[in-house]
C-alpha cells in the first residue's frame, strides 16, 4: 500500500540479497582457536593474562640472571657493604656532633630571643644567672633565658657580615672579595677563640659542664655588640662608634663574668674575656 506524502520522503522497497558464497561470515567461531587478537585489533576473552612470553621478557638470559645464586649473593654482599658504610658515616658524624645536642641549642622562641638580646645589651639589671636543670638535664633556651643558644650567634654572625658589606658600600670600598674575606676572618677568629678556651680548660684541669657548643655560643654573642657598634658608627659617625664600642665591650664583659662565675674559676673567666673583647 502506498503511503501518502505528508512531508516524508518516499522510498522504494529494497530487495534482500543473499550473501556471497565465497566470502566468510561476519562472526567466526574462535572458541577453539589459540588465544590472541582478532582481526579487529581487540583482545579476545581467552587472552592469557599471565604475562608475555619469554621472548617479550628478554629471553631466558634475563631469567637466569635473577635465578643465579652467585648473582643474588653478589647483590646481597653489595647491599651489606652499602649499609655498613652508611652506619660508619653516621657513627663518625655522631662522634663529633650530636644532632640531638645541636637541636637543643636551637630550641628558641621569640620571647627568649628578645629577652636574651636585652640581657646582652643591658646585663646590669639581670640578677639571676644560674642555669636551671631538670633531672640533671639543662632546660632548653626557651625555658631558661640563661641557657646558651646558637640561634642568636648564627643570626648575629650573618647580620654582621651583611652590615659590614653595607658599610663598605657606603664608603665606596665594597667588593665581593672583601666581603668574603670579612666572613672568613670572622669565622677563623671564632674557631681560634674556641680552641684557645678548650686548651685553657685542659691545662688548668677545670671540670665543668661546658661543651664545645657552649663555647661557640658564648663566643658568638659578641657579634650582637659588634652589630650595635657598626650601626651606631653609620648613624653617628666616629663618636657614636667609639661610644657604642665602649658600651658593648663593658656589657659583654659583665655578661661573661656573671655567667662564667657560676660555672668555672675566675682565672679562666678573665682569659675568656680577653679573647671575646671586640
Amino acid at each position: 500500500m502506498d503511503l501518502p506524502h505528508h512531508g516524508y520522503r518516499a522510498t522504494k522497497p529494497r530487495a534482500r540479497a543473499a550473501p556471497p558464497a565465497g566470502d566468510s561470515v561476519l562472526f567466526d567461531d574462535t572458541s577453539s582457536a589459540a588465544p590472541g587478537m582478532n582481526s579487529q585489533g581487540f583482545y579476545t576473552p581467552d587472552y592469557n593474562m599471565a604475562g608475555p612470553s619469554n621472548d617479550m621478557q628478554g629471553g631466558p638470559g634475563v631469567n637466569n640472571l635473577f635465578t643465579d645464586p652467585m648473582a643474588n649473593a653478589a647483590m646481597m654482599y653489595g647491599s651489606s657493604l652499602a649499609n655498613q658504610g652508611k652506619d660508619i658515616v653516621n657513627k663518625e658524624i655522631t662522634r663529633f656532633m650530636s644532632m640531638n645536642k645541636l637541636k637543643y641549642f636551637f630550641a628558641v622562641d621569640t620571647r627568649y630571643v628578645l629577652k636574651k638580646l636585652l640581657i646582652l645589651m643591658f646585663p646590669y639589671t639581670h640578677q639571676d644567672w644560674e642555669v636551671r636543670y631538670h633531672r640533671d638535664t639543662p632546660l632548653t633556651p626557651r625555658q631558661d633565658v640563661n641557657a646558651p643558644d646558637l640561634y642568636i650567634p648564627t643570626m648575629a654572625f650573618i647580620t654582621y657580615i651583611l652590615l659590614a658589606g653595607m658599610a663598605l658600600g657606603i664608603q665606596k670600598r665594597f667588593s665581593p672579595e672583601v666581603l668574603g674575606l670579612c666572613a672568613s676572618t670572622a669565622l677563623v677568629w671564632v674557631i681560634i677563640e674556641v680552641l684557645v678556651m678548650l686548651l685553657c680548660l685542659y691545662l688548668l684541669t677545670v671540670h665543668s659542664d661546658l661543651s664545645t657548643f657552649d663555647l661557640i655560643a658564648y663566643s658568638g654573642y659578641k657579634y650582637v655588640g659588634m652589630i650595635f657598634t657598626v650601626f651606631c658608627g653609620l648613624l653617628f659617625g666616629s663618636d657614636g662608634y667609639y661610644v657604642a664600642l665602649g658600651w658593648s665591650s663593658c656589657a659583654l664583659m659583665f655578661f661573661i663574668v656573671s655567667i662564667f662565675l657560676c660555672i668555672i674559676t675566675p682565672l679562666v673567666v678573665w682569659i675568656y674575656f680577653l679573647l671575646l673583647v671586640p
